[in-house]
């Protein structure tokens, strides 16, 4: 819906080639970008170069807020991993714009709940030493939406990255709850079945 509107208000949409970084740890916020299509990355990365998945960003769905709202400099890196289709939001556009449509501010406080409440949830499942209640976990949360036999677009990788585990584990896992049919394996997909 707020693509729609954004569209209708005369912003236009940027191409972004997979692997543009659209902004990095330490810039100063100057916008909310939300994502017309493709898809969006967004990562910390430690010491020794390893990524954790801080969020997966699709069409119509909008990141960077939380920073302009505090006025903090970001605290990750958010890159490109499909070619995407971005509207940028100025700051003073995007005040403007919560101060006008009452829809997209009640949008944005569920939006920053639910991004609050998946950082709470994972931070608890990061303190857990068990992988497979990691796993089990997440693959929940990322299908709490979703329909009965819905696939979860998410590779392996992205789980070990969101999860802070090894991909080998991850596979490991994921194999042995297939197995037990909890969930189903198609083509390399993970479909939805009991989770």
């Amino acid at each position: 819906m707020i693509i729609k509107y954004l569209l209708s208000h005369h912003y236009q949409p940027v191409l972004y080639k997979k692997g543009t970084v659209i902004y990095e740890p330490g810039a100063q916020p100057k916008a909310v970008y939300f994502i017309k299509s493709g898809e969006v990355r967004m990562v910390t990365v430690n010491d020794d170069g390893k990524e954790f998945i801080q969020g997966i960003f699709k069409a119509n769905q909008y990141f960077g807020e939380p920073a302009l709202l505090v006025n903090k400099p970001y605290l990750a890196y958010t890159i490109v991993t499909r070619d995407a289709e971005i509207i940028t939001v100025n700051k003073d556009q995007f005040f403007k714009l919560l101060e006008e449509e009452r829809s997209f501010s009640m949008d944005l406080i569920k939006t920053l709940s639910d991004r609050l409440f998946y950082k709470s949830m994972m931070l608890e499942e990061l303190a857990n030493e068990q992988a497979e209640h990691r796993i089990i976990t997440l693959i929940s949360y990322l299908f709490k939406n979703l329909e009965k036999d819905a696939v979860l677009d998410i590779t392996r990788q992205q789980l070990a990255d969101m999860s802070g585990l090894r991909v080998e584990t991850v596979i490991r896992i994921v194999k042995k709850l297939a197995d037990q049919k909890v969930l189903k394996l198609q083509r390399g997909k993970i479909i939805k079945l009991q989770i």
